[in-house]
């Protein structure tokens, strides 16, 4: 009787230990207006304060502020060495489902912090920011139900009538590269600043009128409308992180959502698919330190609200294996022989012709999958450091830190930029 006592008595502290999560957030579905996102996002701000902070990345052309959550466990000042993770939705206006579940996805992490372990541990370790709406003008001149653009792509477009996903500098088309803010769409530059002036290590481009997770390059220099792969030079795990993503999305993974279009496991090169120039993906990969991956969530692009649920329960495993996917591979810090941080450090991996570059605090995270790899670090300055086998191992982050030796002067530049600018060209 007493060990019957006892396997009961472990089976109910087993059983609450499992939290049931909060998703009360899905009991009336509906489309918050740019009005009332505002409203709710401030007021979890201000319920929350130490663990969100709301923050403006910029205006619209209408005057609508681009907002952007953020949610960790030090909001006011990040954690040294701690990933920052966004997902940024609905810079086509029309493609609504994205956007609300960046409103739900933010709800879940808040109200389930603490309580459900998932949930606490990622938040913890994990900076993230949620953008519900890139292009907020293009969402209030949308129409819910349509599952097609109307005409003339009014609520797909800005109000300056700009496909912003058409609007980035483009590394193979030397017009869009030329000038880099000149004549761009206001969102844009203020998209274009925020990714620039911020460490982010990985994002989620959040689209719809498909099913797919879609991965650099969108564009190629050879200019094909279609069926030409374009890869980057991490095409490897840019595959892995679209394919976290699709496979745990129960309708994504099996490719045949919105036919006659049929994608292999749910994925797919974007330049394959079909070509995007001036697209937002290709420019976080080639123009500063992120990894970003597209993922279309619904064949109709504003659906009914009342898909809205089933949508979350499709989509938040994914959501959540992508945000996880932000601590694969290496992460570290370079500093001067003084201890002092080293700022915009080159950081080489011999095996993958794409550097990163150091934060402002010295800080530095490399996406890789499991293997060894030979890394070492460099600036202008300094001499490189010593080459490095560093693992990498499934599911795990591995810490390696690098120390530069001031160069002498005799020796002129040729031991910084230019040693990891030389050492690639030459092989």
């Amino acid at each position: 009787m007493h060990s019957k006592a006892i396997i009961l008595l472990l089976v109910l502290v087993s059983s609450e230990s499992q939290s049931i999560l909060d998703e009360s957030f899905l009991t009336s579905p509906k489309y918050h207006t740019y009005d009332e996102l505002t409203n709710l996002f401030k007021k979890l701000e201000t319920e929350h304060p130490e663990i969100v902070k709301l923050h403006s990345v910029g205006r619209s052309v209408r005057n609508r502020e681009l907002w952007a959550l953020e949610i960790n466990a030090n909001v006011a000042n990040r954690t040294l060495m701690t990933p920052m993770f966004k997902y940024v939705a609905n810079m086509h206006g029309d493609e609504a489902v994205g956007r609300q579940l960046m409103i739900y996805l933010a709800q879940f992490l808040i109200y389930n912090y603490g309580k459900d372990e998932r949930v606490t541990r990622l938040v913890n370790t994990t900076d993230i920011y949620l953008m519900p709406s890139m292009n907020p003008d293009g969402f209030e001149n949308s129409q819910e139900g349509l599952c097609e653009s109307k005409p003339g792509y009014i609520g797909r477009e800005n109000s300056n009538h700009k496909d912003l996903n058409r609007d980035f500098p483009d590394q193979f088309d030397p017009v869009r590269t030329g000038t880099i803010l000149s004549g761009r769409q206001p969102e844009t530059i203020a998209i274009m600043t925020w990714i620039i002036s911020r460490p982010f290590v990985l994002s989620g481009n959040l689209h719809g009128g498909a099913v797919v997770a879609s991965y650099p390059f969108d564009d190629s220099s050879s200019s094909h409308e279609c069926c030409h792969e374009s890869k980057s030079p991490d095409d490897a795990i840019f595959k892995k992180l679209a394919l976290t993503y699709a496979q745990a999305h129960p309708i994504m993974r099996g490719g045949r959502a919105c036919l006659p279009d049929t994608f292999n496991q749910g994925i797919t090169n974007g330049a394959f698919w079909y070509e995007v120039r001036g697209g937002m993906q290709d420019f976080n990969y080639v123009h500063s330190n992120c990894f970003e991956v597209t993922f279309e969530l619904s064949c109709c692009k504003f659906p009914r609200a009342k898909t809205l649920p089933s949508e979350w329960g499709k989509n938040k495993e994914a959501l959540l294996n992508f945000m996880e996917a932000v601590h694969w591979g290496v992460k570290g810090v370079v500093r001067d022989g003084r201890g002092e941080p080293v700022l915009d450090a080159d950081v080489v991996v011999k095996e993958v012709a794409h550097n990163v570059s150091t934060s402002n605090r010295g800080e530095f995270w490399r996406l890789l999958l499991p293997g060894k790899y030979t890394m070492f670090a460099t600036a202008y300055g300094f001499e490189p450091s010593d080459e490095v086998s560093v693992t990498v191992e499934e599911g795990k982050t591995t810490v390696q830190n690098f120390t530069l030796k001031r160069a002498l002067p005799s020796k002129g530049n040729k031991s910084s930029l230019e040693g990891a600018a030389q050492w690639f060209w030459g092989h």
